[in-house]
């Protein structure tokens, strides 16, 4: 009697990922063709039996969708190393370490720090794929949030995707497919994320982080399946405080004035919070920076090499830009949250709360409300996130923000 092949999360490149089942069954599919000759996929039970039609399928372009923290960046990157390997559609610690460091000659990314990917930047992806695979089965581009593109950009990029070279694949990240050109939708295939259960980014947290049970489940009840965020909530208690003070303070309000004092307290908790992620990965990026140029840490910079650095500086000042945006709008999804929970328990639908911890302060703030009341909240978050991405000065759009919510609960 035979074993029970491995479940396809256990499966080495696609280990770190989790809820993804069918989507990682059709991409394994795919890597599991040879390029030029028969697909490999067709026997394997694992990778049939979640689309049949697709089990021999390559193509050239693919685009990965879903929503924020469900993990499209990681399986565009396991995806990447499983096609580079020669070792077949569960890939090889070597090539996967390459993938992961960025280094392997057959990658090339894109993953911007500004709001928009510019033109330039695709312009030198497009040069780049032209050049045939060094090492690997093909040669792979990834651009992640390739939302972010422009028309004139993804009309650009459009002609790659029409006359790819041989061998070359591209593999775009977006939250939904309707975030891109119809010309652009209508060249690559499709590959649906979705949200990934409570249970499920939990246990990868268990698994991965080594998280005590009880603080992986809260952590990712409180991230809402995103995967990221539930790392960061599970693996940093000041990140997890800055939350607490969050929910605390939206509830705690009481006059125009807090509203107001309230809002530039938001922004500089975002401010916090986004500092402490870039401080972080500023230091180890300037560390591999100076390794990769034979300097080590705390040693002098040769005068030649010291533009190399001043590029990587700039580029982590536009990280920081971002990082704010970014962090604002971890508050306000942690906003909507708390004002969602208070709907649940003033509909008595009997939902899991997110904010579970809460739920005797959400009923006694639920009972001196209504649910208009509440759903008016939310779309007043709704819109201080759509300000905020218009470039809205955030602490104005925070302020109107709170009044609506102190005259919604007069």
């Amino acid at each position: 009697m035979s074993a029970a092949p491995p479940s396809l999360e256990q499966m080495s490149v696609w280990a770190e990922l989790t809820g993804q089942r069918e989507a990682i069954a059709v991409l394994r599919a795919a890597a599991a063709a040879t390029p030029g000759g028969a697909s490999a996929a067709a026997a394997d039970g694992n990778a049939a039996g979640a689309n049949p039609a697709a089990a021999n399928a390559m193509t050239h372009a693919w685009l990965l969708t879903g929503p924020p923290g469900s993990g499209r960046s990681n399986l565009a990157f396991a995806f990447a190393s499983a096609l580079l390997s020669h070792a077949g559609p569960d890939g090889d610690a070597v090539t996967d370490a390459q993938v992961q460091a960025r280094t392997h000659p057959d990658l090339s990314v894109l993953s911007t720090e500004k709001v928009i990917i510019t033109i330039d930047e695709v312009r030198e992806l497009m040069r780049s794929s032209q050049y045939s695979p060094s090492v690997g089965r093909y040669r792979v581009m990834v651009i992640e949030d390739a939302d972010r593109m422009t028309e004139r950009t993804s009309n650009l990029l459009l002609k790659s995707l029409e006359e790819p070279p041989e061998r070359t694949v591209w593999v775009l990240c977006a939250p939904s497919d309707a975030d891109l050109l119809p010309t652009i939708r209508s060249r690559v295939r499709t590959v649906r994320l979705t949200v990934p259960s409570v249970a499920d980014v939990a246990a990868l947290l268990e698994r991965r982080d080594g998280v005590d049970s009880a603080l992986a489940e809260q952590a990712a009840r409180h991230a809402q399946s995103h995967i990221g965020m539930a790392r960061r909530l599970a693996t940093n208690p000041e990140a997890r405080a800055r939350r607490d003070e969050t929910l605390d303070l939206a509830l705690g309000i009481r006059s125009v004035s807090a509203a107001v004092q309230g809002a530039a307290r938001l922004v500089q908790i975002a401010t916090d919070d986004g500092k402490a992620i870039t401080e972080e990965r500023n230091e180890q990026e300037r560390e591999d920076a100076l390794r990769s140029l034979g300097i080590e840490p705390g040693g002098t910079v040769p005068p030649a090499l010291r533009a190399q650095l001043r590029a990587l500086e700039e580029d982590q000042k536009r990280r920081a830009t971002r990082s704010l945006r970014d962090g604002l709008d971890r508050i306000l999804v942690d906003l909507l949250s708390l004002y969602r929970d208070a709907l649940m328990i003033q509909l008595g639908g009997g939902a899991e709360l997110v904010n579970r911890e809460r739920e005797a302060q959400l009923t006694e703030h639920a009972g001196k409300t209504s649910p208009a009341r509440s759903l008016h909240m939310m779309d007043a978050i709704a819109e201080a996130r759509q300000r905020i991405d218009a470039n809205v000065n955030p602490t104005l759009a925070l302020e109107a923000m709170l009044v609506t919510g102190l005259e919604q609960a007069a």
